[in-house]
């Protein structure tokens, strides 16, 4: 009997592709990234599909898959996928939830110390010679304690965020989501959140209704004192505007780990100090990815074996 056949769009470690081979021929793309229409040039003949959120399934790419059982992405967020045209053609769509949560809210906090404290700011003035030595005013940055923290999602990650920043004496309002019992937060609508809050943090899918929910508007309504941060997706934050908030001190500061158009990087922040751009390392520990990309093997694994997912989603 012949084995299922299985596409890999990146290698992933060797625990999590032992399990896959075990029962299936394994096929891997490593070309960066694909268009969708490579995508689809690869995937007739492949019964599981394993990608990366940045690899567009869309339509096209999954009615090219005419033996196509599973589609197991290595991430949380799914919007790369056309969930509609799999769930007419009966393709399983698994994701990676909890695995990563708290390796995400760990960089979220760093992201947020680097900001308030400005240590990226300060490494970049060591580096290039800029430091004259100890001066008791010099680069002055914000404390935490005492300050609000507005969560927009209020999901895993964000419950696991709120937890740290509670820990460093903040208080949580949130939009979007639900509190775990006991957990003290306050439910507020998004103007008041955004205009209440000393720190905005973005823990919500990206859907039509969040696409630029942070444009120039909501911008403008935040605190000038006020910082915002996302580690969720790039296009629920307008980068042009951001740039025009950040230049204008319309705002204290932004810390980014996703971008619209990644890699590419909206020109207008590249040269602020009063922004730190990190490169998409949210769930960038060796635990992490490996938890991540074990989670999709297990997926992989036990629809090909006519067995329910473990993490479906849809």
């Amino acid at each position: 009997m012949s084995r299922p056949q299985v596409l890999l769009t990146r290698r992933i470690p060797a625990k999590a592709l032992a399990r896959i081979e075990e029962m299936c021929d394994v096929e891997f793309l490593d070309g960066g990234s694909l268009t969708a229409a490579e995508l689809a040039a690869k995937v007739p003949g492949k019964h599981g599909l394993v990608t990366m959120f940045i690899d567009p399934v869309d339509a096209a790419v999954l009615a090219a898959a005419t033996d196509l059982k599973v589609v197991a992405t290595v991430a949380v967020g799914y919007n790369n996928i056309d969930m509609t045209a799999a769930k007419a053609r009966g393709i399983v769509v698994t994701n990676t939830p909890d695995v990563l949560t708290e390796a995400t809210a760990d960089l979220t906090m760093a992201i947020l110390l680097g900001m308030t404290r400005r240590i990226v700011e300060g490494d970049r003035l060591v580096r290039k010679g800029g430091w004259k030595g100890f001066s008791f005013d010099f680069m002055l940055g914000s404390d935490l304690r005492g300050k609000q923290m507005g969560i927009v999602g209020l999901g895993r990650i964000g419950r696991a965020v709120a937890a740290r920043a509670t820990a460093f004496g903040m208080r949580i309002a949130y939009t979007r989501g639900r509190p775990e019992p006991g957990d003290e937060a306050e439910a507020m609508p998004l103007d008041r959140l955004l205009a209440t809050s000393d720190v905005v943090s973005l823990h919500c899918p990206l859907t039509p209704d969040t696409k630029h929910m942070i444009d120039q508007p909501a911008l403008a309504r935040m605190k000038r004192s006020a910082y915002l941060l996302n580690a969720s997706r790039g296009p629920i934050v307008d980068e042009a505007a951001l740039a025009w908030a950040l230049e204008n001190r319309l705002i204290a500061g932004a810390g980014l780990d996703v971008y619209e158009d990644e890699p590419k990087v909206h020109p207008g922040l590249l040269n602020l100090d009063n922004v730190v751009l990190v490169p998409h390392l949210g769930s960038a520990t060796i635990e992490t990815r490996t938890a991540m990309a074990d989670l999709a093997a297990q997926n992989v694994v036990a629809v090909l074996s006519g067995k329910p997912p473990l993490t479906p989603v849809g």
